[in-house]
């Protein structure tokens, strides 16, 4: 395949992988290049890999096709060619930005060394190399402190507390998981992480990284108070990494912005996973990564019909601990507004919690923590975006048998 037809795709990521894989079993190979050393792997478990749960090789991603080690620098759109940073050039027919997104670094006094290097002992989690590095510096009773407590400042909390670390978690807003549970549902995370150790501060904003020797000491948050701290892990989101989009002239807002065929300002440019930006959404999650990928391929390999109008995604977390694993899944609108129907359904004893949001015979929203055995019903249910019946379906959808 020359460079003028061929298809070649910047990120090895989920989005990345998927594509090239789907578009080698339809027979239109692409050329994978990425940038990180390690093998292409989920990023969706890197919690744990470092809980030590699985090893770095395990949550590695089969690559058909080829794949190029290479950091790309700039994109000529007139010439369709990519620069490297080694001096390199690579020719496209179509090129696919699948380049992910950055952690979000927060501005924090201290954070940055004089070379714009982060302190000995601060971390994002981001990346295998970020992920290895937490876990070759974690240690029994090492004092770790969390920024953060979204679904990747619970899923990096929950791993140091299962290394022996003595975390805490400090979250800016009233609780934790606040995008996607409702607070009788935070409430139970929270209990979860309490047991395995985890000490928890909402409604705490931490301002301060004091360093000696150029490693990290403590940190201070807004009202003065000092945590003393061998380790600090920045999970406080992640933005659309647009920057080859951005200096080639692409149209930006939050993300590359593309269309149902998820082109680009440019037509011979697609882009796909947390980068893109469709109908006015960055999602930054795998599952509509990954449909993206499907429909790009099935577009790229002649299946001219194909358009991407969206993911309704779900939110699945598994927080393992001493006793038993905490299953959370949470869709939709899990907080109901005015005139909406709520179905609850909650056991202390058992630690589990369903609710669904009903508006207008709609089923909007829920979120379940402990038994999952609902889920999919209930997903379906609410991807259908279908009236429900009349004859309450949704006690039954609820528990799975009738009435648990």
């Amino acid at each position: 395949m020359t460079s003028n037809t061929r298809v070649v795709v910047i990120g090895a990521g989920l989005a990345g992988v998927r594509l090239a894989r789907r578009l080698g079993e339809l027979g239109t190979p692409a050329l994978l290049v990425g940038e990180e050393e390690h093998r292409p792997y989920n990023r969706v478990l890197l919690a744990e890999v470092l809980a030590g749960r699985y090893a770095p090789e395990v949550i590695a991603l089969p690559v058909s096709g080829g794949l190029r080690r290479a950091r790309v620098t700039g994109i000529d759109r007139a010439a369709r060619r990519l620069r490297c940073a080694d001096g390199s050039q690579i020719g496209y027919g179509t090129l696919v930005l699948a380049t992910g997104s950055n952690p979000v670094l927060p501005p924090l006094r201290g954070l940055f060394t004089g070379d714009h290097q982060l302190p000995e002992g601060v971390h994002a989690f981001r990346t295998m190399d970020d992920c290895l590095g937490l876990s070759k510096a974690v240690r029994p009773g090492a004092r770790a402190v969390v920024v953060g407590g979204g679904l990747l400042g619970v899923s990096a909390a929950r791993a140091l507390a299962v290394r022996g670390a003595q975390v805490v978690l400090a979250q800016q807003a009233e609780r934790l998981m606040e995008r996607q549970l409702d607070p009788n549902a935070s409430r139970l995370v929270l209990r979860h992480l309490t047991d395995l150790g985890v000490e928890v501060h909402t409604e705490c904003r931490v301002r301060d990284v004091r360093c000696a020797g150029g490693a990290v000491r403590s940190v201070e948050m807004a009202d003065g108070y000092a945590l003393d701290a061998d380790l600090v892990v920045l999970a406080c989101g992640v933005h659309p990494r647009t920057g080859l989009a951005e200096q080639a002239g692409l149209a930006v807002r939050k993300g590359v912005l593309v269309d149902d065929e998820l082109r680009t300002s440019d037509p011979h440019i697609r882009a796909i996973g947390d980068c893109a930006e469709h109908d006015g959404t960055v999602y930054g999650l795998a599952t509509p990564a990954l449909e993206q990928a499907e429909a790009l391929a099935a577009l790229l390999a002649g299946d001219a019909g194909t358009r991407y109008s969206g993911t309704r995604s779900l939110t699945r977390l598994t927080l393992t601990g001493p006793d038993a694993p905490l299953d959370l899944a949470a869709f939709g609108e899990t907080e109901a507004r005015p005139g909406d129907d709520v179905v609850q359904l909650a056991d202390a004893t058992r630690g589990t919690y369903r609710k669904v949001v009903v508006r207008d015979d709609r089923l909007v929203g829920g979120v379940l923590v402990g038994e999952l055995g609902t889920v999919g019903a209930l997903a379906r249910a609410w991807e259908g975006a279908e009236p429900l019946p009349g004859d309450g379906p949704l006690l039954h959808l609820l528990t799975n048998d009738g009435g648990s």
